[in-house]
C-alpha cells in the first residue's frame, strides 16, 4: 500500500513574535521544517512527501534547501486560505490508492514508533490519529464560573493523522466550515469513526518562543 506524507506548513510566526515564519526558524543549525521532513524520510525513503507551503514562501524555502544541501525528495504545493484548503490542495498530488498521513510542519519530534503505528493501524482501520493523556487539571467554563471535569475523559491530539487516501479525498470534497479544526474532524463529518493510538509527548507543535526553547532541549537530548 503506497504511503504519502502531506506536510502542512503555513505558519506566519505571529505567536512566535518573529518576522520569519516558525517553520523556517533554526534548531540545531537548520530549519524546523527540514527536521520534520527528515523524520518521514527516515521512516520510509519510498514515501511520497508533499509539502504544502504558501506560494510567497516557496522561493525562500528553495534557497534554504540549497544553502543546507537538503536532499530529502519532496514536491511543493501552494497553500490555501485555511489549513482545510491547504490540505485539499495537497491531496491533488495523491494519485494512487494508499494511505495519507497529514502532519504539522512544526512538529519535528514525532517518533518513528508513532509514525509506524499510525500507518500500520490505518491500513486496517482507515482513520487513525495519535493522542496523549491530559496531565493537568481541566476546568470547563460555565457562565461566569467554572467546574473541574475528569481529565481522563479528554485527550490531546497530535499528528500525523493517517487515513485511507480515498476516504480522505472524499472527506475534503465537503464544504468548509470553521468546525473543521483538523483532518479527523473533516473525516468524522462524513460519519466515519476515527480511531485513537498512542502518540509521543515529545511531539510538540512549535508555535511560541517557549516551544522553541523546549525544542532545543529535546534536540540536545535525542537524535531526530
Amino acid at each position: 500500500m503506497f504511503h504519502y506524507a502531506l506536510i502542512v506548513a503555513g505558519g506566519k510566526g505571529l505567536r512566535m513574535g518573529s518576522e520569519l515564519p516558525k517553520q523556517f526558524l533554526p534548531i540545531g543549525g537548520k530549519p524546523v521544517l527540514m527536521h520534520t521532513l527528515e523524520a518521514f524520510y527516515a521512516y520510509s525513503s519510498e514515501m511520497k512527501i508533499i509539502l504544502v507551503l504558501p506560494h510567497s514562501q516557496q522561493e525562500y524555502w528553495a534557497g534554504l534547501c540549497r544553502e543546507h544541501h537538503f536532499q530529502v525528495p519532496h514536491v511543493v504545493v501552494d497553500g490555501g486560505e485555511t489549513r482545510f484548503h491547504s490540505v485539499k490542495n495537497g491531496l491533488a498530488e495523491v494519485t494512487s490508492p494508499g494511505l495519507v498521513g497529514v502532519h504539522d510542519g512544526v512538529r519535528p519530534f514525532v517518533s518513528q514508533q508513532v509514525i509506524s503505528r499510525c500507518y500500520e493501524q490505518a491500513a486496517e482501520k482507515k482513520a487513525v490519529i495519535p493522542v496523549i493523556d491530559v496531565v493537568e487539571t481541566v476546568r470547563r467554563l460555565e457562565g461566569e464560573g467554572s467546574v473541574t471535569v475528569p481529565r481522563s475523559d479528554y485527550k490531546l491530539v497530535q499528528t500525523p493523522q493517517v487515513f485511507d487516501a480515498e476516504l480522505l479525498k472524499r472527506a475534503y470534497q465537503q464544504t468548509y466550515t470553521p468546525h473543521f479544526t483538523d483532518d479527523a474532524s473533516v473525516v468524522e463529518a462524513l460519519g466515519f469513526p476515527v480511531c485513537l493510538t498512542e502518540g509521543n509527548r515529545e511531539n510538540i507543535k512549535i508555535t511560541t518562543p517557549f516551544d522553541l526553547k523546549i525544542a532545543q532541549v529535546l534536540l540536545d537530548s535525542c537524535s531526530i
